[in-house]
């Protein structure tokens, strides 16, 4: 069985999604971040783990369901803010972020029999998700993050260490207003598009 970890910001006006900002206001953009969060924390609830961990820059809320250890991010950049967050599990264990409320517990069942890693492209050119059947820390650090080759400078690492790497379906991350709208649509039912249907653009 895997460690399902999930990597996140506390959903705080001004603090996250930043990029919603226009055409939505910041207490709007938390309210989507909070619904994004809730949505992957209920798919990673709802998959099989041996140990489920949300990685929070910030602290916990009535968000935050039950069965979950919480660590606080360590300092420095996101690379670095990963491998510390690999550094935490000494089995297999699968990353994710906040930014894809579409994701379910099928997608975050992997198998690691056959393969050393599992690497989940973004549309945005980065990752979605990161698995390793070995943590080590090193194969994150140093790699170049939110660029639009990031995830492929990840595979070329993970390949360049000698790793089997197993793909996982492309899923689009919620950074604009125009993903917001195309991953709810993805996810009609969820938490993450009952919160942008109630949701005004601010015109300006």
């Amino acid at each position: 069985m895997t460690t399902l970890l999930v990597i996140a910001k506390e959903p705080l006006p001004g603090r996250v999604k930043t990029r919603l900002t226009p055409p939505f206001t910041p207490q709007q953009a938390a309210r989507l971040a909070e619904a994004a969060l809730v949505d992957t924390l209920h798919a990673v609830a709802a998959a099989p783990a041996t140990r489920r961990v949300l990685v929070l820059d910030g602290a916990p809320g009535p968000w935050l369901p039950a069965g979950f250890e919480v660590l606080p991010q360590c300092a420095g950049g996101l690379a670095e803010r990963l491998a510390d967050a690999f550094a935490h599990c000494s089995g297999p264990a699968l990353l994710i972020g906040m930014d894809t409320p579409q994701v379910t517990p099928e997608l975050l069942t992997v198998d690691f029999a056959g393969c050393d890693a599992y690497l989940g492209p973004a549309e945005d050119g980065g990752f979605w998700a990161l698995g390793l059947a070995e943590p080590e820390p090193a194969l994150l650090r140093g790699v170049p993050m939110s660029t639009p080759v990031t995830g492929a400078a990840q595979r070329e690492r993970l390949l360049a260490a000698g790793l089997r790497v197993r793909e996982l379906p492309r899923l689009r991350d919620v950074d604009t207003a125009a993903d917001a709208h195309a991953v709810a649509a993805l996810a009609r039912h969820g938490r993450f598009a009952a919160q942008l249907a109630r949701c005004t653009p601010v015109t300006r």
